[in-house]
């Protein structure tokens, strides 16, 4: 949202104006938007917004694929190496450091699919999103070198065409809107189960008495749903608000996630149900992969801290500007 009036105000002021802007407000409409959604009782009732987040997300990465690879035939090349930026010129030897670990992490995060298992089968059938996205990052690596962006399109890696760019981040909004449904829906209905099973005769809790709305239809209104999920999401903003560390929460989330939930659990699981004999070579090459995976994961979390420390240095609370 914040990037969409920085791309009204560089079309206006030119492309040398910094047109900042706070982005408190944004995040509190986000999250009044997150809080009505959060209120839809049933995951299946929201598979139409998976759906059209997948559809988003394909659409503003067609448009930065296809302005990157403009960009690029365009002749203006820009500084690029095999290693990425250079220690001396760009970055230091211990920020390359971390910041190899860091992007270890976001890539850890985006190889969690079983966090998001329900998007990718409202994914359009045989569309291939990990070879789209990685063809798509190489454009963006040769039209903008070392100096690519972290997000290319709120970064303004493009200033033109406006109207393309403003298009793109409001995919991009309505991915993200469709995205935090995805990850928190499961955290819910799990929150909510427990409850009803630990509380079975709190009315608080058990009670739904069913509500006509307009234009939704019959609503089965549940206050502690309204409490908890409300709260949840004032808590998750509130933290963005305050950590608006994207890349580097995005990389310790990854490296949190990844080890236990897309390598070990799963290899575990594996074993048992092919009952495979401990101390064989398919059991000692199997969990050789479960340490190397656990280390890559320690290394992802610590660039991802390093890099948090890092803007903590600088950053004023609540204070995040575009």
């Amino acid at each position: 949202m914040a990037a969409i009036k920085r791309s009204g105000c560089f079309h206006k002021e030119g492309h040398n104006v910094g047109c900042h802007v706070k982005n408190n407000k944004f995040m509190i409409i986000f999250g009044i938007i997150e809080i009505i959604l959060s209120q839809i009782p049933n995951f299946h009732e929201l598979s139409w917004l998976s759906a059209v987040a997948a559809v988003m997300s394909f659409g503003y990465s067609t448009i930065g694929l296809s302005l990157s690879i403009a960009k690029a035939v365009g002749g203006n090349q820009a500084r690029t190496s095999l290693t990425g930026t250079t220690v001396g010129v760009d970055v230091t030897s211990w920020q390359k450091t971390w910041n190899c670990f860091e992007a270890i992490g976001d890539i850890a995060f985006a190889y969690a699919f079983s966090t998001v298992l329900v998007e990718i089968q409202a994914s359009p059938p045989g569309f291939n999103g990990t070879l789209f996205l990685s063809n798509k990052r190489k454009d963006f690596h040769s039209s903008f070198g070392n100096n690519t962006p972290g997000n290319f399109l709120t970064g303004f890696g493009f200033y033109e065409p406006y109207w393309l760019i403003d298009m793109a981040n409001v995919f991009i909004i309505v991915h993200l809107i469709g995205a935090y449904q995805v990850f928190c829906q499961p955290i819910f209905k799990q929150v909510e189960d427990r409850c009803f099973n630990r509380w079975p005769n709190s009315s608080f809790i058990k009670e739904s008495p069913p509500i006509k709305l307009p234009l939704f239809g019959v609503y089965s209104f549940s206050a502690f749903r309204v409490v908890w999920r409300t709260g949840y999401v004032i808590l998750t903003i509130v933290l963005a608000m305050l950590l608006p560390f994207f890349n580097a929460i995005l990389g310790l989330l990854g490296a949190a996630s990844f080890w236990p939930l897309t390598v070990y659990f799963p290899i575990q699981m594996h074993i048992s149900r092919e009952q495979i004999r401990a101390f064989s070579w398919k059991w000692i090459w199997l969990n050789f992969l479960v340490l190397l995976c656990l280390i890559v994961s320690v290394l992802a979390a610590a660039g991802s801290i390093a890099t948090i420390v890092k803007d903590l240095s600088t950053y004023e609370p609540f204070n995040s500007v575009s």
